[in-house]
């Protein structure tokens, strides 16, 4: 078993602030991630455009610089893998964690699907982006339906209904539209989000209004075929032809993971995570949480440009 001061779990940039502050303090560390480096910016859409500019997503005094004020996700993919080779960080990638525990010693064990590390304190720089909110309706196995939006290509000429009313919903929406799709907007809520991007509101609005976009509010997909869609809605259950369904319906972190850390939760609707904001240390000495998982089910609270602190503040309580 591998021994070491800090042991933090989760490569996306958040982590990656973490490792960099660790290493600054002359910290041993290591970073463990299941997937690839910044997993879940990886599997964000191949045109997704950030919503801060490219210096509010910096970390460890890297320069971001970028074609437009506000970069793209190819861009940020560049841009990490830069910083994780400038820093020279003690990453392993595709190491995903089975199991995470306190032991009776006071310290931190790790068990992976490639080993076992120690550690007297942990960080959980945990993304969400791989836990999507399921419909649980009839059907939802079936291939045809996604929780992930990629790019529009797949859907020319396809009858594609997207759920939610979120920027990923919008996105994807114009996004098929605009290369031969024909969508159906299904949206629980009476309206779009309020979080839309501004730039892209007007956008999606007027697509609705015109009918190059069908949209139902107040309504809900029901059930799933191979072939077609139940969709409830004010007016009473339609059924319409699909080839395919994005459930574009949000994430949540991985709560089963903290909760048998030992982590408590607030008595709220978002399922937040007790932690110290000064420290970011929550209830279990030693461990500590940082980037979006502090907002537990409230995911548009933390975003790398008003998180990356969190890395200092951690570091620098473990080290007075």
């Amino acid at each position: 078993m591998e021994g070491y001061d800090l042991i933090i779990i989760g490569a996306g940039p958040i982590g990656l602030a973490c490792g960099i502050e660790a290493k600054k303090a002359n910290l041993n560390y290591v970073i463990i991630e299941k997937g690839c480096l910044v997993n879940s910016l990886y599997n964000y859409p191949m045109n997704m455009t950030f919503f801060s500019t490219s210096e509010r997503l910096e970390i460890g005094d890297v320069p971001f610089v970028s074609n437009n004020a506000k970069p793209v996700r190819i861009e940020a993919l560049e841009y990490y893998r830069r910083v994780c080779v400038s820093w020279g960080l003690n990453v392993q990638l595709y190491e995903e964690v089975k199991q995470a525990k306190l032991s009776t010693m006071g310290s931190f064990s790790v068990t992976t699907t490639k080993g076992k590390y120690s550690a007297r304190a942990m960080v959980l720089a945990l993304g969400f982006y791989d836990r999507p909110f399921l419909l649980h309706v009839p059907g939802e196995e079936l291939p045809k339906v996604k929780h992930y939006y990629d790019e529009p290509h797949p859907y020319f000429k396809q009858k594609v209904a997207i759920i939610g009313a979120a920027n990923s919903a919008v996105d994807a929406a114009l996004e098929t539209w605009r290369k031969g799709a024909e969508v159906t907007l299904v949206v629980r809520e009476p309206a779009l989000s309020e979080s839309v991007k501004y730039w892209v509101k007007p956008d999606i609005e007027n697509r609705i209004k015109e009918g190059s976009i069908k949209a139902f509010f107040n309504s809900a997909v029901t059930h799933i075929t191979e072939t077609h869609l139940e969709i409830k809605t004010p007016e009473g259950t339609l059924k319409i032809q699909n080839d395919f369904v994005l459930a574009m319906t949000g994430y949540e972190p991985p709560f089963a993971l903290m909760k048998s850390m030992g982590i408590h939760f607030q008595d709220d609707a978002f399922h937040t995570p007790v932690y110290n904001d000064k420290t970011m240390e929550t209830n279990v000495s030693g461990l500590y949480l940082a980037g979006v998982v502090c907002g537990g089910l409230k995911t548009n609270k933390w975003f790398i440009e008003n998180s990356r602190d969190h890395a200092r503040l951690i570091i620098q309580d473990l080290i007075t």
